[in-house]
């Protein structure tokens, strides 16, 4: 009787098992595709927005008029669009339901476009997730999805599209169920979200889409005066993740209580961004600027880079100018590297690579998805180093994120409870 009980437990769990596979295999699978068509157009889209505007440096002078025009787009049609990936990560955390509209893609995908084509800074990662997470919110409806089954499907979402827009499906699943609780990782959404970041890097690369790939170089022998520079290199990405948090959330701020008019605010950021651009006297910090991490790597980038791209970042997305912040936390922490590299008599591209992912890591509060980037892009041979760089970088940037709507499950240490 027992034995005939077992097994009859055994063949329902079997049976769960399978149909729990199966479900999440074809949601999963779904919310991948579409989000890596959508990013395969866009970064089509964007490569031809960078190539036009290295072409043609004039279109920076219409940069207010592109600001002013994004953001009455989205003050007239926008609605709760605006609020972008704070959006998707608040339904994502099963806040009170909240429509994640169909309309942000076009809105983000238009903005984001015009921003890298006249000459802002910024990335392109928030513009992924914003799509992966509208078209997630779309499938939960065509399926009928109860909250908990939505919430993880949102994840898909943000999984999909990170992975797609950077080519790494293992980073990608990690960041999903990461970012929305500092210290906590939704773990139930780990096979649906790795399902779709695995299909959606695959749908992207399908297309032709070429990841940009950086080489790691030389690791040094570990010592203890290695371990002593590498620490103090990594306080300072941390430190420069919170920084610039900081700053994008500062001018934020500041834009809003100076100009009402959310068209007037983002012409006046426009005209100021043109005028930091004359007091550095080039566009190099326009757009993502992949060139400033190849110079990063190669040794030559300049001392100051990683200031200069941070203060236009910031003053970019500051002015609500649509875009990612990833991609300029690449280019910061690169080249903060690689100048760090020259005073502490280490290799360039090794530092660049510490960089690269440790400013990342403590500006969103996403260490081990940064530390599995690190693997996918370099390599493993230098993981503990990695590893050391997104621990540390993470642990002395507080719990501010670029991310507003990230809520805080675990306190990192006692110095930060609030």
């Amino acid at each position: 009787m027992e034995k005939a009980m077992r097994q009859k437990i055994t063949m329902q769990s079997i049976k769960q098992t399978g149909l729990y596979f199966i479900k999440w295999l074809v949601l999963g699978s779904s919310v991948g595709a579409l989000a890596g068509l959508a990013s395969a157009v866009f970064l089509t889209s964007l490569n031809w927005a960078t190539e036009t505007r290295m072409a043609h440096s004039w279109l920076l002078y219409l940069l207010p008029v592109a600001g002013a025009i994004i953001s009455f787009f989205y003050f007239k049609f926008g609605k709760n669009a605006d609020k972008g990936n704070n959006l998707v990560i608040e339904q994502a955390n099963g806040a009170i339901e909240e429509a994640i509209p169909l309309r942000m893609i076009p809105l983000v995908l238009m903005g984001t476009l015009a921003t890298h084509l006249f000459g802002g800074s910024a990335g392109r990662e928030g513009t992924a997730v914003q799509m992966g997470g509208a078209l997630a919110n779309q499938v939960a409806k065509w399926f009928k999805l109860v909250k908990n089954e939505r919430s993880i499907l949102l994840i898909c979402g943000i999984s999909a599209g990170f992975s797609s827009v950077f080519g790494t499906p293992l980073a990608g699943t990690l960041f999903g169920a990461e970012v929305l609780v500092i210290g906590l990782m939704r773990r139930d959404a780990l096979f649906p979200s790795f399902v779709a970041a695995f299909v959606g890097n695959l749908v992207t690369l399908s297309f032709g889409i070429q990841h940009h790939s950086y080489a790691i170089g030389i690791i040094p022998e570990l010592s203890v005066l290695l371990l002593l520079k590498v620490l103090v290199a990594t306080i300072l990405f941390g430190l420069t993740g919170l920084l610039f948090s900081r700053l994008v959330h500062f001018f934020k701020k500041t834009y809003q209580s100076l100009f009402k008019n959310p068209m007037l605010k983002s012409f006046v950021g426009g005209l100021v961004i043109i005028l930091f651009t004359f007091m550095v006297g080039n566009q190099k910090y326009a757009g993502l600027s992949l060139e400033l991490i190849d110079q990063a790597f190669a040794g030559v980038s300049g001392a100051f880079d990683f200031i200069w791209k941070l203060l236009f970042t910031a003053l970019t997305l500051g002015a609500g100018f649509q875009g990612g912040e990833v991609t300029p936390l690449f280019d910061i922490g690169a080249t903060l590297g690689s100048s760090l590299a020259h005073l502490m008599t280490l290799p360039p591209a090794f530092m660049a690579a510490l960089g690269f992912i440790g400013v990342f890591a403590a500006a969103t509060n996403t260490p081990i998805a940064c530390f599995i980037m690190g693997i996918e892009l370099f390599g493993s041979e230098g993981a503990v180093f990695l590893f050391i760089s997104c621990l540390i970088s993470y642990l002395c940037s507080g719990h501010l994120s670029i991310y507003s709507a990230q809520q805080i499950g675990m306190p990192k240490n006692q110095l930060f409870k609030q």
